[in-house]
């Protein structure tokens, strides 16, 4: 008798030669699934998006199948680390009332912008990222990078979003109390193209959580603790991340996992055939 497995060696080989059950071969099947969505999705993905690509496939499994799968097999989202505490300085110069006041969803598009800024470890030092994201499908519609943490950093990514939507109507933009946000060229800027300011209160990242989740996004799905060899390299890999993956391609929970980009072209096809 087998003292490993306290069984018969003729009751083992026995075993061995049973063909697997149905649910064993529907799992095999459903975890080749599995494995090619979270490769598509740059190895990001965890068990409700993978799971959303399987319904939008036509499968009937269940949610926590696919997370037991995703579980066993070592497959699971890609996570990000905590952020360094940050001391205040004094008093803003120019501060706006928090007119958006957490209110995150809105109805349409050119309704709500946010705005804040990242930094970015090189080893030529660190690259500083500005983004401009629009609140109804989260799309980064306005974005730059430079060497230094200077007005003309959010400027440049402000005038990329006003370029890129030609708003027609007064869009709200909300931003943290930065020195850049609270400087007379921002705030011109704001009044000579029809936006109106809003601002963070001090110190609470709670106010700005769109623009904060984006970063956390950008971090942990693609910079995870990364030093990149130049500021170049960084800038190219940040370019990559929004035009060819957030935007067009990463699903979004807010947006009933579309991408931005997919979202607000269903969304304009919509007011076309109304």
């Amino acid at each position: 008798m087998c003292t490993a497995l306290r069984v018969h060696p003729s009751g083992f080989y026995q075993w061995l030669q049973q063909p697997s059950s149905p649910r064993a071969v529907e799992d095999r099947r459903l975890l080749g699934l599995i494995k090619q969505s979270w490769l598509e999705g740059g190895c990001l993905y965890g068990y409700r998006k993978v799971f959303d690509d399987l319904r939008d496939l036509g499968e009937c499994c269940g949610k926590s199948r696919v997370e037991r799968l995703m579980s066993c097999n070592g497959i699971h989202a890609q996570v990000g680390y905590g952020k360094r505490k940050t001391n205040y300085g004094g008093p803003a110069a120019i501060v706006a009332a928090n007119v958006l006041n957490r209110q995150f969803d809105v109805a349409q598009p050119n309704e709500a912008w946010v705005t804040d800024i990242t930094c970015i470890r090189t080893r030529e030092g660190w690259m500083y990222l500005a983004v401009v994201l629009d609140l109804f499908s989260r799309h980064v519609i306005g974005w730059s990078m430079h060497s230094r943490m200077q007005a003309d950093l959010v400027m440049r990514a402000l005038l990329m979003a006003v370029w890129r939507r030609q708003p027609q109507e007064e869009v709200l933009v909300h931003s943290d109390q930065g020195s850049q946000y609270t400087s007379y060229e921002w705030q011109d800027f704001l009044k000579a193209n029809n936006l109106k300011c809003s601002m963070s209160r001090r110190g609470n990242c709670h106010d700005n959580a769109v623009a904060e989740s984006f970063f956390q996004l950008l971090k942990r799905e693609r910079i995870k603790r990364k030093i990149y060899a130049s500021r170049e390299l960084a800038k190219q890999d940040v370019f990559d991340y929004i035009e060819m993956f957030y935007n067009p391609v990463r699903k979004h929970g807010s947006n009933a996992m579309l991408s931005p980009v997919e979202y607000e072209r269903r969304y304009f096809a919509q007011l076309g055939t109304v």
